[in-house]
């Protein structure tokens, strides 16, 4: 296929996507209020709970084998690599900016997080559908290009609640304490004369010094011991929030896997003559209705951003460039280098869908964790509503080469 014909196949998903979004943007307008700030949280909740883990359950479980994770398995690395290397030029666009301490983790997390999930749903499908794709059998690439995409959104999932989500909780609680270290440092002066006597006494001896058996202790100390190592476990489990790393879609893939690499249950479930098939069906049924769902809240979203506060201009063109330049070109390296290192087998689409990985714009999930924890969250829309804007003309060019590079 020559350039251009690659250039008309890769602008046609892209322009759907642009299309539908605008759609959502209208419909969350004051005077249509369709799709209000209420109404885009239920349907958000009714796609994060239901929609998305029945679209990757159904995918992954037609399309995983044994076989199959042979040649998936490069995938999870790959999306690492993502976060590592975004997470490096995150750091580079703080040293250039110097922004303020509460956005710190907002700037590496974009940099860092890419939408892996919503998009590759949106843009496999479409991609796959067009006449001139390389991919080949319309049918048989989106078949297997929603299992990667699918896949794409549960290991993304896993490192962006894992990784990101900790990164702003920090960022935003070095920001509060420097905030509560300045209000107090007046009240602090004010009373350096009233210090307690108790604190001018020497520390009690341990029971050894004085003379006193260690073994009368055991019990006080094992007690102790065991009650600092709960407290340390609850601090560990708060601080990871194992309930947001497995996010619904992620039990989805790990019950999609389950019915796929289970011999008996697939069986049952998977197949014209299954049993149980009404099941699988309800799935895809279900999952078919998360796309366009998305694409619209989505445009909605980006509503925000439009009407949102200003942000500093080097600070939005720092992270433009290293989702849309510098990472991409970086992708290229890693993926080929993979390749011939015999990482990675022979398969356009997959070969296609590990680049798209390194192309995308940060992911939406990054506006919930600023949301929960009160840091950046009108700069997060400005960077969202201009990422998303930006996204149409650089999805289009990267998806374009991409395809040209693996066909």
């Amino acid at each position: 296929m020559g350039l251009l014909d690659l250039f008309i196949t890769a602008s046609m998903p892209v322009l759907k996507v642009l299309l539908i979004t605008a759609l959502g943007l209208i419909l969350a307008l004051d005077r249509i209020d369709l799709l209000g700030q209420d109404a885009r949280k239920h349907l958000n909740n009714i796609v994060f709970f239901v929609l998305n883990p029945a679209l990757v359950s159904s995918n992954l479980a037609k399309t995983i084998t044994y076989e199959s994770l042979k040649k998936l398995w490069f995938m999870p690395f790959n999306i690492l690599f993502t976060f590592i290397v975004g997470s490096i030029l995150g750091w580079a666009v703080l040293q250039i900016t110097r922004p303020p301490q509460h956005l710190r983790g907002l700037v590496v997390g974009c940099c860092a997080a890419g939408n892996l999930g919503n998009m590759l749903l949106i843009i496999i499908p479409a991609v796959c559908k067009e006449k001139g794709s390389p991919f080949g059998d319309p049918g048989v690439c989106h078949t297997y290009g929603m299992s990667y995409a699918s896949l794409s959104m549960a290991v993304g999932a896993i490192y962006l609640w894992s990784y990101v989500y900790n990164i702003v909780r920090i960022s935003s609680s070095r920001s509060s304490k420097e905030v509560g270290i300045n209000d107090s440092s007046a009240s602090i002066c004010s009373r350096e004369g009233s210090i307690s006597t108790e604190s001018l006494l020497p520390a009690k001896a341990p029971p050894e010094q004085l003379g006193i058996p260690s073994t009368r202790f055991d019990h006080k100390t094992q007690a102790h011991h065991g009650a600092r190592l709960k407290q340390f476990m609850e601090n560990v489990s708060r601080k990871i929030n194992l309930k947001r790393l497995l996010a619904p879609s992620t039990t989805g893939a790990i019950a999609g896997f389950t019915v796929g690499l289970v011999p008996q249950i697939r069986k049952l479930m998977i197949g014209d003559v299954a049993p149980l098939r009404v099941i699988e069906n309800s799935a895809i049924l279900l999952g078919d209705g998360a796309i366009p769902l998305l694409t619209l809240i989505m445009g909605g979203n980006l509503l925000k951003g439009l009407t949102g506060s200003g942000i500093q201009k080097s600070l939005l063109l720092g992270i433009i460039v290293v989702r849309y330049i510098a990472l991409p070109l970086i992708g290229i390296v890693v993926v080929k280098g993979a390749i011939r290192l015999g990482l990675v087998q022979h398969d356009p689409l997959y070969q296609f869908v590990l680049l798209l990985q390194f192309a995308l714009p940060p992911a939406m999930n990054i506006g919930t964790i600023t949301q929960l924890f009160g840091a950046g969250e009108s700069e997060c829309s400005v960077i969202m509503f201009w990422a998303y804007a930006l996204a149409s003309i650089a999805l289009t060019l990267w998806t374009t080469f991409f395809m040209w590079l693996v066909s």
